[in-house]
C-alpha cells in the first residue's frame, strides 16, 4: 500500500538551492506524496521559484526559525507520513517509495535516513562533510537521533507530540525531538537506504565555521541533558577522542621542544597512531568514497585541523552554558 508522504520543507533565502530542491521531488517514482514549503520570511526571490512548483507554499508572517517553519508544514500536512527534509536536500528517484517500505515493516518508529557519501557538489571539503555524517550517523542501531535533513514520521504521532521545541537552540531541535520521543516509547531507526544529496557548497573557511558553530551547540546541549560524553551521531566518541588527543599532542609536543625531551615527542607519534586505530572506521568510509588519495587528505584535515574549530566550539559552548 502506498501511503500519502507529506514531504516537509523549511526554507528560508534558498534561491540558489530550492528549485533543485523541489526538481528531484516531482521526478520521483513515488505517486502518493505532496510537497509543503514553508517561507520563513525570506528576502530573497525563493517564494516566485518555489511557486512555479506544485506544491503548497506556506509563508510565516515573521522570521521564525526551522523549528516554526516544519511545525507549520506538519499542521497543514494532509499525509500519514511526514517526511523532513531542507531546502538544500536532493532526494533520489527512489527514497519515497523506500519511506514507504519502511513504514510498511513499522508505523511506531521515527525513521531517518541519512546524506550520501557524495554530495551534490563533488569538491574536497564538501566531500569531507557529507562522508564523515553518512559514517557518523549510520554506524550504529538504533541511533541516538534522526536527523532532520531526512526524517521520517507518523503524522499522529508528530501531532501528538507538539512537534518540534520552538524555543530551543538554533540548531538540534531534531536531537531534543528525538529523545523527547525515545522517552515516551517511541524507537528510533536509521534506514541507510533513504539517501538525499546536500548542496554543501563548502570551503575551507565554511568547513571550520560549521564544525565550530556545531560544537558550540552540541556542547551546551549536552551540558544541559548531562550527556557530553554519549556517542550521539557526528557527536561521536571517535570526534571526541580526536579532538582530545590533537591538544593532548599539541600540549606534549610543546613540553618536548621546550624541554627537548625527544621521549616525549616520540609518545605524540603513539597517541596519534592510537586515534587512527579509533577513527579507523571513518578512515575506511574516506576511502570506500573517493580511494585513497582523498583518504589521506581526509584523514589528515579530519585528525591536524578539524579539532581545532571543534575543540573551540567547545569551550565557546562551555562558557555559554556557564553564562546561561
Amino acid at each position: 500500500m502506498n501511503k500519502r508522504i507529506s514531504v516537509i520543507i523549511p526554507n528560508y533565502n534558498g534561491s540558489s538551492t530550492i528549485g533543485k530542491c523541489l526538481e528531484t521531488l516531482f521526478s520521483s517514482d513515488y505517486d502518493n506524496f505532496e510537497v509543503i514549503v514553508t517561507d520563513d520570511c525570506s528576502i530573497d526571490n525563493s517564494a516566485e521559484i518555489i511557486k512555479k512548483f506544485p506544491c503548497k507554499l506556506i509563508p510565516l508572517d515573521k522570521h521564525s526559525g526551522a523549528s516554526k517553519a516544519r511545525n507549520a508544514g506538519a499542521e497543514n500536512s494532509a499525509g500519514d507520513i511526514l517526511f523532513f527534509i531542507d531546502a538544500d536536500c536532493l532526494i533520489r528517484s527512489d527514497t519515497l517509495t523506500k519511506v514507504n517500505k519502511a513504514f510498511s515493516v513499522t508505523d511506531n518508529a521515527i525513521i531517518g535516513g541519512t546524506y550520501s557519501a557524495i554530495p551534490y557538489d563533488k569538491d574536497f571539503f564538501s566531500t569531507f562533510q557529507s562522508v564523515f555524517i553518512n559514517y557518523s550517523e549510520t554506524k550504529k542501531e538504533p541511533p541516538d537521533y534522526i536527523p532532520t535533513h531526512a526524517m521520517a514520521v507518523a503524522r499522529d504521532i508528530f501531532m501528538k507530540s507538539k512537534g518540534f521545541k520552538e524555543d530551543f537552540l538554533p540548531i538540534l531541535e531534531d536531537v531534543e525531538f528525538s529523545h523527547r520521543l525515545r522517552k515516551t516509547g517511541h524507537k528510533l531507526t536509521m534506514n541507510s537506504e533513504i539517501l538525499v544529496r546536500h548542496i554543501f557548497n563548502f570551503t575551507l573557511i565554511k568547513s571550520l565555521q560549521n564544525a565550530f558553530r556545531k560544537s558550540k551547540y552540541w556542547t551546551v546541549y549536552s551540558l544541559k541533558n548531562k550527556d557530553l560524553l554519549a556517542d550521539s551521531g557526528t557527536a561521536s566518541y571517535e570526534l571526541k577522542i580526536n579532538v582530545a588527543t590533537f591538544y593532548l599532542n599539541a600540549l606534549m609536543a610543546i613540553f618536548s621542544l621546550y624541554l627537548k625531551n625527544m621521549g616525549i615527542l616520540i609518545s605524540v607519534f603513539l597517541i596519534y597512531a592510537v586515534n587512527l586505530a579509533v577513527s579507523r572506521g571513518l578512515i575506511r568510509a574516506f576511502y570506500k568514497a573517493k580511494g585513497s588519495v582523498f583518504a589521506i587528505f581526509a584523514t589528515l584535515y579530519y585528525t591536524l585541523i578539524y579539532p581545532l574549530p571543534v575543540g573551540a566550539g567547545a569551550i565557546s559552548g562551555i562558557v555559554k552554558y556557564i553564562k546561561r
